[in-house]
């Protein structure tokens, strides 16, 4: 069995692993800090000039559940110096082209001043003016995936979704509906209820083509975003979509219960976002609606086994445990190599960690 005392441990041994491995400051600039790409840095590591700008955003995400899990002035002030790394390494602002980076990054500010207490109201601003400006009438609605482009997609619309939301501001949460309206419309499968990638749109505004892939995290986002909007009202119908993706989820990309991986790179990150939405769906499904219970605990049973099982198939390396991409079979060093698939291994942990901190039952097994 799980000790239930013991989940937080896990999730602190996994935030030492990444702090030690990974986080450096931005050309050496005094008070900053960004990811580093990937460990043990290869040479084509060290000459990568991009700096993966939305890892850097679910970086700091899991340092705020970190800090959440242990509140105290050094885990606080990583995340100011994380904070001030993207803008110093971002050079000219606080977005770029990306309407999916961008929302990353809001979620991550927004919980920053929400829940540390350290705000950027500048960066909050900005990125929501991008993101209102990103809908356009398109393939009926939808944000783009990227300016300028012609793919509107779920990993941009769904966390605009859920940031829009938590702007507490009337018109933005009026946007966030339609876009989960326009996500459910067009690019959810009438068939097993999941979410595809994203779809492409002619000059004239008509669909193009479909990208059907189903990914992970635009589960993740689209339970999120209906959570999210369901504390607004609605409730009924957005608890009936989180439902019927939390289900889907477990029937079609889980493995006994744990949640598959998709690889390395950006990938690496699939998995664990859709543990953070999890978890704050089997939190907040109650709260809303007692008589769900059933889905609250299918979403706490995805979390928790996925969480068991990434501890288990770890490998040990340098200043702690490794993650591999899928939790399924044992860890493997060069696999484990990206900062992303070290992020959504320890973002899972926070996910377990965090509804054991609710009182919820985290043992398994």
């Amino acid at each position: 069995m799980v000790i239930a005392k013991l989940l937080a441990a896990r999730a602190g041994v996994a935030e030492r692993a990444v702090y030690s491995r990974h986080l450096r400051r931005v050309w050496g600039v005094p008070g900053t800090l960004l990811g580093a790409r990937a460990w043990p840095p290869l040479f084509k590591d060290k000459i990568h000039t991009s700096f993966n700008y939305w890892w850097q955003a679910h970086l700091l995400d899991c340092m705020i559940d970190g800090y959440l899990r242990s509140p105290n002035e050094l885990r606080k002030t990583a995340i100011a110096k994380v904070v001030r790394g993207i803008r110093v390494r971002n050079v000219l602002g606080w977005t770029n082209d990306f309407y999916d980076d961008i929302a990353w990054l809001g979620l991550a500010l927004q919980r920053a001043q929400n829940e540390v207490g350290i705000a950027r109201p500048k960066a909050l601003d900005a990125i929501a003016v991008r993101l209102r400006d990103g809908w356009t009438d398109h393939a009926g609605g939808g944000i783009w995936w990227k300016r300028n482009d012609d793919f509107k997609n779920v990993p941009a619309n769904g966390p605009a979704a859920i940031f829009l939301a938590r702007q507490n501001e009337r018109t933005d949460l009026a946007r966030a509906r339609s876009i989960v309206d326009w996500v459910e419309e067009h690019l959810v499968d009438p068939g097993n209820g999941l979410a595809w990638d994203g779809l492409h749109v002619h000059p004239n505004g008509e669909i193009r083509e479909y990208e059907k892939n189903i990914f992970t995290y635009c589960q993740g986002v689209l339970i999120g975003a209906c959570v999210e909007l369901a504390k607004n009202g609605q409730q009924d119908k957005w608890l009936d979509k989180a439902a019927r993706t939390i289900t889907a989820v477990h029937d079609d990309l889980a493995t006994n219960g744990v949640i598959r991986g998709q690889g390395g790179g950006d990938g690496g990150l699939f998995a664990g976002i859709l543990t953070r939405y999890l978890a704050e769906a089997a939190l907040t499904i109650p709260d809303l609606d007692p008589d769900r219970h059933e889905t609250a605990d299918l979403a706490r049973e995805l979390v928790v086994q996925s969480a068991e099982a990434a501890w288990n198939n770890r490998v040990m390396a340098v200043s702690g445990p490794l993650f591999g991409p899928e939790w399924t079979v044992p860890a493997d060093e060069k696999e484990g190599r990206d900062l992303s698939v070290q992020l959504g291994g320890w973002m899972c942990l926070e996910a377990a960690a965090l509804l054991e901190r609710h009182g919820l039952n985290v043992a398994t097994a």
